[in-house]
């Protein structure tokens, strides 16, 4: 049983991986905004094919960057009109192919000159802004955990400790990270985890990421635990709000496996960037 569960959950992640890429591939060479008046940004790119773009930035705001079919794109698009409600902005570029497929690249990010910031950001003070970002931080995870034929409250925390970029600067393509978790009035009550986790940036969503780890409660209770995030939505542009479901199990005792289903808070802030 408990293997056929894992066939089933490998496959659900190979087939998200699947849907997630893209037959083309945007790589940016150029992405910044001047920052003297009229505000302008400059982007450029190269494809994997030869295709049409669009930009659209802030998710609300769309340019046609080449309405011909190339391989090289460059725009250079007034934003001083724009108005924001963040000292960064997200866009991705979208087209077409030669035989009429639609493509969407990842979402990627530009900073913005200090002229968008919000009133209320530039009367907050740094110290405050530290503070409030690392109590956030420091919020666990509440989990609900089916063990033993019972439910059970628990408390995680996960801090992503290696992050490994490719394209894009919104999320890693992948991360190591510690866990630590506690299983309120269980049996087995304290875990400690290390885990690798890969990230597949979407449109309608945040992210959506397959992982493993393994764990130990230190008295001879070792097991390894896939698992599948999906990043729901972006807070203050540090934090992603996700949902996980993991599935826990000894390899060579079928009877002592576990579910968790948890919400929480990613952020690599105190990653090692590479």
């Amino acid at each position: 049983m408990n293997k056929l569960f894992l066939k089933i959950l490998l496959l659900a992640i190979f087939n998200t991986v699947a849907f997630a890429q893209a037959a083309v591939d945007v790589f940016i060479i150029d992405s910044y905004i001047t920052p003297e008046k009229p505000h302008k940004l400059i982007l450029s790119f190269f494809t994997t094919d030869k295709v049409t773009s669009e930009l659209v930035l802030g998710g609300q705001y769309e340019y046609d960057i080449s309405s011909d079919y190339n391989e090289d794109h460059k725009a250079e698009i007034d934003i001083s009109e724009l108005t924001f409600d963040s000292t960064s902005v997200e866009y991705y570029i979208t087209g077409s192919t030669r035989d009429g497929s639609k493509y969407t690249s990842q979402k990627f990010t530009v900073l913005l000159p200090s002229e968008y910031l919000l009133t209320s950001e530039r009367n907050t003070s740094l110290l405050s802004v530290c503070c409030f970002g690392g109590i956030i931080f420091g919020l666990p995870s509440p989990t609900l955990v089916f063990m033993d034929g019972e439910k059970y409250l628990a408390f995680s925390k996960e801090i992503p400790v290696l992050s490994f970029y490719s394209k894009g600067y919104n999320y890693p393509a992948s991360y190591l990270s510690l866990e630590y978790s506690n299983i309120i009035e269980a049996e087995r009550t304290n875990y400690l985890r290390v885990g690798y986790k890969h990230i597949w940036s979407m449109n309608s969503i945040e992210y959506v990421s397959g992982g493993i780890s393994v764990f130990t409660n230190f008295f001879g209770f070792n097991g390894i635990a896939p698992e599948i995030n999906v990043g729901l939505v972006k807070i203050y542009n540090v934090f992603t709000l996700y949902s996980r479901y993991r599935y826990n199990f000894q390899p060579d005792n079928s009877g002592r496996q576990f579910h968790e289903i948890s919400i929480g808070l990613y952020s690599n802030f105190f990653s090692i960037n590479f």
